[in-house]
């Protein structure tokens, strides 16, 4: 029986010393052996595909600097005379109001002098109006519209069954615009009392 023991515990030892030695020549074998270098091609392809990477971002990143800069130009342009229109509109407000004061009665029997004068007071008005216009300034003519706090400035109610509630019914003073901004919004009054004002579509109800 011992000398099986000892047979057995013996064939165990040789197996394990052969399992090392098994196991040493594989790992010399692997750091012996030679490390294998990149491809040179798939470098190329990686690296190029980086660079085309940056180019598109690069490219994206110029052509909304461009649009901004195209968008920034046209405001500049559009929108750089806005305080003197605005200076200019106060002078028109005051020539409208000279000839808003002279009575009917004192324009029909006015000499030729004084007739001339209130006509080169229109003339002036209209000329200055067209000025404006030919740079971007639109006059806001509301009346009838609905009430829109973005162009209109509500100074007071007018009872009013007649026309739908928040309609314009007068314009105390002309408002303006330059461009897509409002340069000045329109004094109004607005009717109350009304109808609510109707939609201009209706949805169908299903069948």
């Amino acid at each position: 029986m011992t000398d099986d023991t000892n047979k057995h515990g013996a064939a165990e030892a040789n197996a394990a010393d052969a399992a090392a030695a098994t196991y040493a020549e594989a790992a010399a074998e692997q750091v012996d052996a030679p490390v294998a270098e990149p491809d040179p091609l798939e470098l190329a392809r990686a690296e190029a595909a980086d660079f085309r990477d940056r180019y598109l971002r690069l490219a994206a990143e110029m052509d909304n600097l461009r649009r901004r800069t195209e968008r920034d130009v046209k405001d500049a342009k559009s929108y750089s005379t806005a305080g003197f229109a605005r200076d200019m509109l106060a002078v028109s407000d005051n020539l409208r109001r000279a000839l808003e004061a002279i009575p009917a009665e004192a324009r029909a029997a006015g000499d030729t002098g004084f007739n001339a004068l209130v006509e080169g007071v229109e003339m002036t008005e209209r000329s200055m109006l067209s000025m404006l216009e030919r740079h971007g300034v639109r006059k806001l003519d509301p009346v009838g519209q609905k009430f829109d706090p973005n162009f209109h400035q509500a100074m007071f109610e007018v009872p009013n069954a007649e026309v739908p509630n928040n309609t314009v019914v007068q314009v105390v003073q002309a408002g303006y615009t330059i461009g897509e901004r409002v340069l000045r919004p329109a004094m109004v009054g607005v009717a109350k009392g009304g109808p609510k004002a109707v939609a201009a579509t209706e949805e169908t109800p299903a069948v």
